[in-house]
Parts: C-alpha cells; sequence; structure tokens
C-alpha cells in the first residue's frame, strides 16, 4: 500500500508531504472520489527486474518518481495515467558490454467492471483493467509492464555497436573495420564443400 503523508484542503486539491510516497500498490477506493472528479499524486514506485533474450536488465534506481493522475469515472470505475522516467542498465544486445536507456513512459488504463456486471457481453473484458482489483492498483505490476511496452526493440551500448565477430566473438566495436578472418571460411557454407560436380 501507498506509504507517507497527503492531506487534503479545502476545494479538493491534494498537497504532498515532503516524505517521499512509496507504493507498489494504492487503494483506488481510499480517495473517495465524485463521478469526475481527479487526484494527482507523486510517488515513488519500485520496477521488477527483466529477463530478455536470458540476460538481465533492471531499473538503475531502486524508486523510479512517477506521477499518478487518478479519475473517477461516471461509471463504477477510474481512469488513470502514470508518467515516470527510468533509465534500465544491462548488456548490449550485440557486444555485450555495459548499456543504459532512459525510456520515458507514459500509460493509461481504464477499469470500469472491476468484478460487476455490464449489460453487454463481452465489455466487462475490455474495460476491466488487469491491474485493479477491488479498488487497488497493483502500481508495482503496471509500472513493470508499461516500462516494457515503452523499452526499444534492442537494448544497444551505443547506436552504432557493431556487435561481436561470428567466427571468434572478438569485439568488433574494438577491432575496427580491418578485422578479418583470412582463409576461414564461413561455417554455415561447410556443408557445400562435400559438395562433388562429375
Amino acid at each position: 500500500m501507498i506509504a507517507g503523508g497527503a492531506r487534503v484542503c479545502a476545494g479538493g486539491a491534494t498537497i504532498l508531504s515532503r516524505v517521499p510516497l512509496r507504493a507498489d500498490s494504492f487503494d483506488l477506493e481510499g480517495l473517495r472520489l465524485a463521478a469526475g472528479e481527479g487526484r494527482r499524486l507523486e510517488a515513488h514506485v519500485g520496477v521488477d527486474p527483466y529477463l530478455l533474450g536470458g540476460e538481465r536488465y533492471q531499473v538503475q534506481d531502486e524508486l523510479v518518481p512517477a506521477r499518478l493522475d487518478i479519475s473517477r469515472t461516471t461509471g463504477p470505475g477510474y481512469a488513470i495515467r502514470l508518467r515516470f522516467e527510468a533509465t534500465l542498465a544491462g548488456p548490449c544486445m550485440r557486444c555485450l558490454e555495459p548499456a543504459a536507456r532512459s525510456c520515458e513512459v507514459d500509460a493509461r488504463e481504464v477499469s470500469q467492471a472491476d468484478g460487476r456486471e455490464v449489460a453487454e457481453p463481452g465489455v466487462a473484458d475490455e474495460l476491466a483493467s488487469p491491474y485493479v482489483e477491488r479498488g487497488v492498483l497493483d502500481l508495482r505490476a503496471w509500472a513493470r509492464d508499461a516500462l516494457a511496452l515503452a523499452l526499444p526493440a534492442k537494448l544497444l551500448c551505443r547506436e552504432d555497436c557493431a556487435g561481436l565477430c561470428p567466427l571468434c566473438g572478438a569485439d568488433l566495436n574494438a577491432s575496427g573495420p580491418d578485422h578479418r578472418h583470412q582463409g576461414e571460411r564461413d561455417p554455415r557454407w561447410a556443408k557445400l564443400s562435400e559438395l562433388r560436380l562429375e
């Protein structure tokens, strides 16, 4: 649950304390928002590491500062927006040297159904967020999944990373464009040497 202090003043504005809030899950019902009313919260959320291609990637900071906008919809549910920036670190996907990439996340969720009956069949699944259950938002899981969707296709040490030599495994960034193997055939073509044309 959310830890730290916040108080609500006249007019419904939320004043945050100077103590950073740490949130892994958040009780949306505890805000007691009326339909159309909203709150903006600042929190620190933990993001669990990823395994991509058998390699471990993790966010550099243990806790990431995040902004959470929560609005009560006219139906029985919420519209939620999560924004944060995080730096993911791990091995380069081409040369295996250390790499880090900063990603901006701007994710939105709508949770209308939350286990309630909905008039139209199939609508309940579309309007039920997998991160909201019984009015509690799983902020840690949502932040992890939202960051995964914001990641580039490849995490590289630099944009022009040359990778590793497929024959000897040498780092082509260090050895440069002159790296060659004289007289060696590409092992993928080895079977052609057995071909006898008579």
